[in-house]
């Protein structure tokens, strides 16, 4: 009886984990995200010195200050936002950018699929690196 009173509790301590921090959730796949990524490079590169387009380069993107990268005519609204580039930053900003900075001129829509979101952003932290 007690054992399963132990597992019981068990269960419930991991689904809290899992509802806590859904993309632990998910197995992360880099090659996955860089197949999503298809849809973002159309506006943004990850190589080391590259030049912005029509959004900025993204690399070293993780640990960044949202609207800072020299050279790229950022919106008031994304300079002014205070936003420091981390998974769960780039989770909420890229699933809905308009939300989760009102104002900003990225013209995107957002990832609503949990799993492309995830695998994205490993792949984004390979890459951008």
């Amino acid at each position: 009886m007690r054992r399963r009173s132990i597992e019981h509790a068990f269960r419930l301590l991991l689904g809290a984990a899992v509802l806590a921090c859904p993309a632990v959730a998910l197995a992360a796949d880099a090659e996955a995200g860089k197949a999503a990524f298809k849809r973002c490079q159309v506006c943004h590169r990850l190589e080391a010195g590259g030049a912005a387009s029509i959004g900025p380069n993204l690399h070293g993107v993780f640990g960044r200050k949202a609207g800072s990268v020299e050279g790229f005519a950022y919106s008031e609204a994304m300079k002014n936002s205070g936003v420091v580039w981390d998974d769960e930053t780039l989770a909420k900003y890229l699933s809905d950018p308009k939300g989760f900075v009102p104002g900003n001129k990225m013209a995107f829509p957002g990832i609503k699929n949990e799993a492309e979101l995830t695998n994205l952003l490993a792949y984004l932290k390979q890459a951008s690196q």
